[in-house]
């Protein structure tokens, strides 16, 4: 049987990493590792304030697994079953997960991707570049040291106040290039995003392509009444859970972000990509702040996607792991 452990990752940022909801400067992740008949496996856990995850939570998840018999997990049934009868938080889900399929596929002698039925990732894939909300004067001082540029498409964190001061900032400094607006549920309701979206429209220089999550996950009434009214493709976010209804997503929204570490695991990950294509939506690979253990695990199903937002591990001061290597704006594994 496999050894399986469990360690705290303290992550110190390179900047404030603000959104809507709350700022940090650093992070406290987990690593999950199984190991045995000369193969391991690692996966990466994300806690996620929003869905109310700890690292205190999730070490005691996982000490509560240990005391239900994770030490005889060896296969994904296995841990299904475990799992079923002690559920655990999404994000340490994933990472066992993660770390099992890692293993397995170690010793089946394939990558991750070809284990798990996938098409190979590309050689470089390109990402989305988040800015955090920030005063509008430490801008330009951003988006130089960071070489924002170089990426294809940007990300906006923004809140309701300073969105438009932001998005002018920005289009003056890199005028045409391609925007994303993220939301995490700022606005309250669908007309104060239209009026957000019509004064965006006259800001010269500015190319939105997408608006991701404007409002709280709850309101559905209002993105069914938003959507066919935006000039925006919508992005679903934190209205896309593990249990999610992709054809009521649908009348909602225009894509969705999925994440791993909010999916709960590869296989749940993978099936809502899939699902969200049948469904006519774009899809959309995000993260949360994480090292290149989870960014790696993401890149092995990336050809599911159209859109990828895999930009976690560039935001970490010193990131320990270098499982992924970004250059002009294009990620590639060193795996």
């Amino acid at each position: 049987m496999p050894t399986w452990s469990l360690t705290s990752q303290q992550l110190e940022l390179r900047y404030v990493w603000k959104i809507s909801r709350n700022a940090s400067s650093s992070k406290t992740n987990l690593l999950v590792r199984v190991a045995g008949e000369g193969c391991a496996g690692t996966g990466e856990a994300a806690p996620n304030v929003r869905y109310e995850e700890s690292p205190v939570l999730l070490q005691q998840q996982f000490e509560d697994l240990q005391a239900q018999g994770l030490a005889g997990v060896d296969s994904l049934a296995a841990l299904d079953a475990l799992l079923a009868a002690t559920p655990v938080a999404h994000a340490l889900g994933f990472a066992l997960e993660a770390a099992l399929v890692q293993w397995l596929a170690a010793r089946a002698g394939q990558p991750v991707w070809q284990w798990l039925g996938v098409p190979a990732p590309a050689a470089a894939v390109p990402t989305a570049f988040s800015l955090p909300i920030m005063e509008t004067g430490a801008i330009a001082d951003f988006l130089r040291t960071q070489d924002a540029g170089r990426f294809q498409l940007l990300k906006i964190k923004v809140n309701q106040l300073e969105s438009l001061d932001l998005l002018r900032e920005v289009a003056r400094l890199l005028p045409g290039h391609a925007l994303l607006v993220d939301g995490n549920e700022t606005w309250p309701d669908a007309d104060s995003v239209l009026r957000f979206l019509e004064q965006a429209a006259r800001l010269p220089g500015l190319h939105l392509r997408f608006l991701e999550q404007p409002l709280p996950a709850a309101l559905a009434d209002e993105y069914r009444y938003l959507r066919p009214r935006s000039p925006l493709p919508l992005l679903a976010d934190e209205s896309v859970t593990d249990t999610a209804d992709f054809a009521d997503i649908a009348t909602q929204f225009h894509g969705v972000n999925v994440k791993l570490m909010k999916a709960g695991g590869y296989r749940r990950g993978i099936a809502q990509l899939r699902s969200a294509r049948q469904h006519g939506l774009v899809p959309m690979l995000g993260c949360m702040v994480e090292t290149s253990v989870g960014i790696a695990a993401a890149m092995h199903i990336s050809r599911l996607a159209d859109v990828h937002d895999l930009d976690g591990f560039l935001i970490v001061k010193d990131e320990p792991f270098g499982l992924v290597e970004e250059r002009a704006g294009l990620l590639t594994l060193r795996e």
